[in-house]
Order: C-alpha cells, then sequence, then structure tokens
C-alpha cells in the first residue's frame, strides 16, 4: 500500500477497536476467506459452462435455419392457431403500434387478445380510434379463476381484423392475462408485453417447437433485448444500435449473458425454469389445468414455468419447456437509477417468494433435473448471489483498513471474483456477435466490449445492494408497492409523421422479465 495510505490506517490499526476488529477479522478470514473464493470461482465457471453449451445450440440452430422452411409454416394449415394476449395498463403512448405490429406478425392463423386493466389515461379511446372498435355481447368462459371479470368485450367494426379488446378493472397484469386466457380461442396462447416490439417472424419461430415435438412441448419463451436507443419504424425495430445512456449500455450486456445466453444454456440442458413474461408461449390446455397465473405473485412468470414443471412431474407426464434464441421481443429497459432500483428489488424478491413457495422441489428426484439441478442452482448461484458478493467486497474493504488482509488475498479475490466475470461478460458478447451480429457498428460492438468491463465497477455492486434489499422485503414480507414506471416510449417514425404523440411518457407498473 502506498505510505500515505499506511500512515493513515496505522493508528486506526495501533488503537484498541482496531485491534479488537482486526482479531475477529482475522478469524473471519481464516473461516470464510477461501469458501467465499471458490463461491464465486463455481459460479462464474457456472455461467462459462451455460455459455459453451448456449453456443453450442446457437451452431446447430445456425445449421438448421435455412431448412426450417418457414415461409412454408407461414401459410400452413396445420399450423397450431395463437392468441397473443396483451394486458394494457396506462400504455396509450405505444399500444396502437404495438397492436398493429402483433397484427402484423407472419403467422398462418392469429389472433390478438388485448386485456385493458382499468388505465387512467386514453388507452382505450387510441384503440376505439384507430381499430373502429364496437362492443359486443360476449360469453367469457371462466376456465382460469380471475378477480375482475371483464366489464366490456370490443371487436374491430369491419370484421375482419382478428382483434379483440377487453375492459376491466384494475387487478395487477397477472389477473389480466388470465382474462386474456379465458378470452382467447386457439390452442396456443402468448403473452406480450405492451410495450413490447416483437420481430416479425418471431410468433412463428417461436411455435416452431410445438409443431417439431407436438406430445411434449407445453411451452417457449424468446429473447428480450434492449430496445433503447434502436430506430423503430411502424412498429419494427429496423435498426439496432446501442443506448445513449450508460445504464441502458450495460443492461444490453446483461440481457445477452443472462437471457440470450443463460437460458439458451438451460434449454439445452433441459432444465429451462424460467420463460420471460415480456415473450412467452404456451399452450392453453396446461395453462388451464394449473390454474394460469398466480395473481399474488410478484414473479408471477418465473412461478408459472416451476408450477407447470411441478404439475406435469407429478401427473408422470413427460414434456419440454424450449427456449429460442432468434426470434426477438425488444423492451425498453430502465435509464435512471430510481426505476432500476425499483425493478432489481421486485425481480429478487419475486424469485425469493417462488423459490420458498416451491421449496419442496429443492433437491427431490422426483423432479429430476429440474429438482436436482435447476432448483438448487437458483438458490445458490441466483438468490444468494448478492449476499455472498456484498459480503466479499465488506470484508476484503475492513480487512485491508485494519491489517487482517493481506494484499495477496485481495488480488486473488478481485481476479476471481471481477476479472472471471469480465471474462464471462466477455465470452457471452464474443457468442452473440458470432451466432447473429445484431450490432453492425464497430462503434456498438466497442461499447458492448467496453459495457462489459465498467458492469463490474460500481453497477454491478449497487445491484447487488438493490437485490439483497429485495430480498430482504420478502424475508420480512413487507408489502410491496409496484410504484410507477415512467416510460419514455419508442420513437416511431411512422407516428412521428402521423402526428401520433408515439415518443410521449408513459406510467406503467414494470412486469418481471
Amino acid at each position: 500500500m502506498p505510505e500515505p495510505v499506511e500512515d493513515f490506517l496505522e493508528p486506526v490499526r495501533q488503537s484498541a477497536p482496531g485491534r479488537t476488529l482486526r482479531e475477529v477479522l482475522t478469524v473471519v478470514f481464516d473461516a470464510v476467506g477461501e469458501p467465499v473464493l471458490g463461491y464465486f470461482l463455481l459460479i462464474n465457471t457456472s455461467y462459462l459452462v451455460l455459455i459453451a453449451f448456449a453456443a453450442l445450440e446457437f451452431a446447430r440452430h445456425l445449421r438448421r435455419a435455412p431448412f426450417a422452411g418457414l415461409d412454408d409454416v407461414a401459410v400452413s394449415p396445420l399450423a397450431l392457431p395463437a392468441s397473443v394476449i396483451v394486458p394494457a395498463y396506462n400504455e396509450e403512448a405505444g399500444i396502437v403500434a404495438s397492436v398493429r405490429a402483433m397484427l402484423a406478425l407472419r403467422y398462418a392463423e392469429h389472433e390478438v387478445v388485448v386485456v385493458d386493466d382499468g388505465s387512467a389515461d386514453a388507452t382505450f379511446e387510441r384503440l376505439r380510434a384507430a381499430f373502429g372498435l364496437v362492443e359486443v355481447p360476449r360469453v367469457v368462459p371462466d376456465d382460469v379463476p380471475v378477480r375482475q371479470r371483464p366489464t366490456s368485450v370490443h371487436v374491430p367494426a369491419d370484421g375482419r381484423t382478428r382483434l379483440v379488446v377487453v375492459r376491466k378493472e384494475n387487478s395487477g397484469r397477472a389477473d389480466s392475462v388470465n382474462v386474456g386466457v379465458n378470452v382467447a380461442r386457439y390452442p396456443l396462447v402468448a403473452m406480450v408485453d405492451a410495450d413490447s416490439i416483437l420481430d416479425p417472424d418471431a410468433l412463428l419461430v417461436v411455435a416452431k417447437p410445438f409443431a417439431d415435438d407436438p406430445d411434449r412441448v407445453v411451452a417457449t419463451g424468446g429473447v428480450i433485448r434492449a430496445a433503447n436507443g434502436c430506430r423503430v419504424v411502424a412498429g419494427r425495430v429496423v435498426d439496432v444500435r446501442m443506448p445513449r445512456s450508460f445504464l441502458a449500455r450495460i443492461q444490453v450486456v446483461e440481457y445477452l449473458r443472462a437471457f440470450l445466453l443463460g437460458r439458451t444454456g438451460w434449454s439445452k440442458l433441459g432444465s429451462l425454469i424460467l420463460i420471460s413474461g415480456a415473450f412467452g408461449l404456451f399452450r392453453r390446455d396446461v395453462l388451464v389445468e394449473v390454474g394460469g397465473l398466480d395473481a399474488d405473485c410478484i414473479g408471477e412468470d418465473f412461478e408459472l414455468v416451476l408450477r407447470l414443471h411441478r404439475h406435469l412431474r407429478r401427473a408422470r407426464r413427460e414434456h419440454r419447456v424450449v427456449f429460442v434464441a432468434e426470434p426477438v421481443s425488444w423492451t425498453e429497459v430502465p435509464e435512471t437509477a430510481r426505476v432500476l432500483r425499483s425493478q432489481r428489488r421486485r425481480w429478487h424478491r419475486g424469485m425469493w417468494e417462488v423459490l420458498w413457495k416451491h421449496r419442496s422441489m429443492t433437491l427431490n428426484p422426483r423432479y429430476g433435473r429440474i429438482g436436482m439441478v435447476a432448483v438448487p442452482y437458483y438458490w445458490l448461484f441466483e438468490l444468494l448471489a448478492p449476499v455472498m458478493e456484498l459480503l466479499g467486497v465488506v470484508l476484503v474493504v475492513l480487512g485491508l483498513v485494519v491489517g487482517a488482509v493481506d494484499v495477496d488475498y485481495t488480488v486473488r479475490f478481485l481476479l476471481v471474483a471481477y476479472a472471471f466475470a469480465i471474462l464471462v461478460s466477455l465470452a457471452a458478447v464474443c457468442a452473440e456477435e458470432l451466432s447473429f451480429h445484431r450490432y453492425g457498428r464497430w462503434r456498438d460492438l466497442g461499447r458492448i466490449l467496453t459495457s462489459s468491463v465498467w458492469e463490474n465497477v460500481g453497477y454491478r455492486q449497487v445491484t447487488a445492494w438493490w437485490r439483497l434489499q429485495g430480498l430482504w422485503q420478502g424475508l420480512t414480507r413487507r408489502t410491496q408497492v409496484w410504484g410507477t414506471m415512467t416510460r419514455t416510449g419508442f420513437a416511431d417514425e411512422t407516428e412521428a409523421a402521423g402526428g401520433t404523440a408515439g415518443t410521449a411518457a408513459a406510467t406503467t407498473r414494470g412486469g418481471t422479465s
């Protein structure tokens, strides 16, 4: 250490409290130092393993892509029809462009079901004006229990547009999706956030596993990417660019590593237990069997997939949950610390509630790889990760201050905890770039690589603290306050030309990803 720093710390170390703290920390380091290092080594190694499996799956996908026959499937009368459910709350800024894009998805036969969850803005009025909606008498079945039944059902007056808009009192996203499941007419049900933008072939590709393996596939999920900074025309992302915001850029790297590489790896291992609520496709009959989404759970998308595995394993029914890496759902990620903090607290609290609710699956051979591998992994390396990370940082800093830890240990800790993590992020970026090459500019690629490094300097520690707060809120069972999530909306050039406020701010409740 530099001499001025040593001179400053020496009185602290030599004081009675300093000596006592040093003795205590020395004992603590002797007990937990090596295990903490081993933990970081294991978690980053596990990420590399998942990335390796994902890379193998990407290579297989790219080899088969030219022979997938999507053009034939898009017009085939044998393709299973699908209902796209869009829960909407205060989404006036972009709801029209979003619905138009979903109606224009390439697919043999699909409908769009928008569930207006008691919006306080002009969400419904925008839809009525754009599509000429008229109210119709329609009996909605009670296949899935709901808290708030529809107050009215509306369809376009032209009789051709396959759109249904359901109005109801506010009861939350999960209950709105359940209402949509009851309204849906088709055997496949897609759940898509109202502020998401889907690639034109997204529904077509994510439905393909159902055609390839109709007896076993019960759910599929598509990848979520950050749309911040991208150019949007007519509800489509036409030019992929890195965001200008520092926070959003780092989240691009996070989404690549966790949502693309991580879930592809788990899918390859046959142990996928999380499909994003922003873009997932399910068999309607199985959804009805398990009672739809749990409206009392914060992480309702995670809980649903885990409950599907539990239900089907208990019934001894062979099944598969598949992640498809190619179709993309673009979503706006938080660009302010306040919104990001709320999101990460909610995500981690939701993870705790789901894992605790299904704790009997942990290390239970009855549930196969799900119970023996995936669920324990989420307990150890997802839920406890912020605890271990902050514990390591605090111990190292205090140990340096009072002289209870040497520089050797500090260097080893930093190399294992952060240099290895940077390597993992860079490996994820390289795997994505070699497979899909979504970012075509060298400048954007440089920004991704730079963000992979800066993610571990400050950002990671702050988000670990927020996640720890979410875990604590779950443990203490504090009342969950969703708060408001202010979105700027997408800069849709078509809407701008037509005078529609496509970039106006929208206040929504953030869903889980």
